[in-house]
């Protein structure tokens, strides 16, 4: 059975700055995500997962390439109901739970800031009928709503922007980083919530981290990204149990590992870009293993996959 495509991202270029000054963030990006899935975007900071998110949101122009949503292209010049079709359907949880929550505005306000704009017809009681239920799915308690975002805890915060997301009805939510900023003892509670909201909403998910542990939690399939260009891409457990490219293996050493005997005597692998000969023999995509695909040229191939 053919898997319904629900975001498309072909030949995607994000560029900084004018003329001599211009920096490439990323760099030709090509990947599909599928309907009811969870895609994740791993990479260092500075390697462009987050400038991809925020061009699909359509926060940063895009340079280049197309991005497809339900097969109509979203980036550049839209008309106004496609503009108003994305804002409503596409949503955003962001990394820093505390800059992206307007420290001035009551919870009630921020939650329900996207409903007053787009359902200006919605009646004072629906609203807060509405707002009560959102904090209730993330696990808060609906007299929050009269309170301000500093009286709350990193993983509270958290929860707010989730609820702001929800209350949209969305069909698919960008999760740049959701839980880098807090506790270790509240991230598996914000994964959960994410995984049970995805479950009863039937939401698609693109999550961006740096960390491979948290991606093998969540994700069903994963690309990894080194200086704007997606370096391999496959499913989740495939992508972890058998990594091609060095990149790849080097994102995974360096997760911590519980046993202290196993921490110290692991190899820790440090990937070195100079290492590829790409002046001769430029690098394409390869699927080198089933739905594998690996950033290489032919003789790296041939060497990767002994």
């Amino acid at each position: 059975m053919e898997r319904e495509v629900l975001l498309e991202v072909k030949d995607l270029d994000v560029s900084f700055g004018e003329k001599k000054k211009r920096y490439d963030a990323v760099k030709k990006v090509n990947f599909k995500i599928y309907k009811g899935e969870t895609f994740g975007l791993v990479g260092e900071s500075g390697s462009g997962k987050t400038t991809i998110g925020r061009a699909i949101m359509r926060i940063i122009p895009t340079a280049g390439g197309e991005i497809l949503y339900k097969g109509e292209k979203i980036n550049g010049k839209i008309s106004k109901e496609l503009d108003h079709k994305v804002i409503r359907e596409i949503q955003m949880i962001f990394q820093d739970p505390q800059a992206s929550l307007n420290e001035r505005a009551k919870v009630d306000y921020i939650i329900s800031e996207g409903l007053m704009n787009f359902e200006k017809n919605l009646s004072e009681e629906e609203r807060l009928k509405r707002v009560d239920h959102a904090l209730s799915e993330v696990g808060l308690l609906p007299e929050f709503a009269s309170r301000f975002p500093h009286e709350f805890s990193g993983g509270q915060r958290q929860r707010i922007g989730i609820a702001r997301a929800l209350i949209m009805n969305p069909e698919f939510i960008i999760a740049d980083e959701p839980i880098s900023a807090l506790d270790v003892s509240v991230r598996a509670q914000v994964l959960n919530l994410l995984s049970d909201m995805q479950k009863k909403h039937q939401i698609t998910y693109l999550f961006i981290a740096h960390d491979l542990s948290v991606m093998r939690f969540i994700t069903d399939r994963i690309a990894v990204i080194h200086k704007g260009e997606i370096v391999e891409m496959a499913e989740t457990e495939e992508l972890v149990t058998n990594p091609i490219h060095p990149y790849t293996r080097a994102l995974l050493s360096a997760i911590p590992m519980p046993d202290p005997r196993h921490e110290r005597s692991k190899k820790l692998l440090v990937y070195d870009p100079d290492m590829h000969d790409y002046k001769n023999s430029p690098p394409s995509w390869k699927e080198l293993a089933p739905e594998h695909y690996v950033l290489a040229n032919d003789k790296e191939a041939q060497e990767w996959v002994k």
